[in-house]
């Protein structure tokens, strides 16, 4: 896996542990050659994956539209720099760009980023690994109500199965690594 999609906070959050283990993240990509691309904010846990990928000598792309950049928030010392027209196209371009996609503590727009990913991968239009970084328990109510899918019969298992979870940034990528999806044809289909 030689780039992986970043989707985090722009907000730091209130537990440092937050920061640090975003910081641990960034750091483990670089010393694996692992480019990050992201969403090119030079704030929160946004900022902390970019400098922390970048104190390594690593690569950074982020991607960003342009009405960001007009408020800016853009971070101009990354590798480079994609600016787009729309949130929607920034997503797409950081998928494109991306081996795998992982997601870090954020507020709702990570839980959108994290949401889009998982339903295009659900739908085929791509096959790369998601991965949670699943720091101070953060996402154990969103990985409760994905069971929940799957219990209530309105979410495949596998589909469930498929979202790698870890609270260790290197463990994470191990799993990631080894994920092979296939697309399921007719996975609507009772029964």
């Amino acid at each position: 896996m030689q780039s992986i999609a970043v989707f985090c906070g722009s907000s730091p959050g209130l537990n440092p542990i937050y920061t640090e283990a975003t910081k641990k993240l960034g750091e483990s990509m670089a010393e694996q050659g692992i480019t990050l691309v992201y969403g090119a904010g030079n704030v929160g846990l946004m900022g902390v994956v970019a400098d922390a990928v970048l104190s390594k000598n690593g690569k950074v792309i982020g991607t960003i539209p342009q009405f960001l950049v007009d408020k800016e928030v853009a971070h101009y010392g990354i590798s480079e720099l994609i600016v787009t027209e729309t949130m929607h196209e920034r997503k797409q371009k950081m998928v494109d760009v991306a081996e795998g996609v992982i997601v870090l503590p954020g507020g709702i727009g990570t839980l959108d980023e994290f949401f889009e990913m998982f339903t295009w991968q659900q739908l085929g239009l791509h096959d790369k690994p998601i991965g949670i970084l699943n720091v101070n328990g953060y996402y154990d109510h969103i990985l409760a109500h994905i069971n929940h899918m799957v219990k209530e019969g309105f979410l495949k298992d596998f589909h469930g199965d498929r979202i790698m979870v870890d609270e260790n940034p290197e463990q994470l990528i191990a799993k990631m690594k080894g994920q092979k999806i296939e697309y399921v044809d007719k996975w609507w289909v009772t029964g």
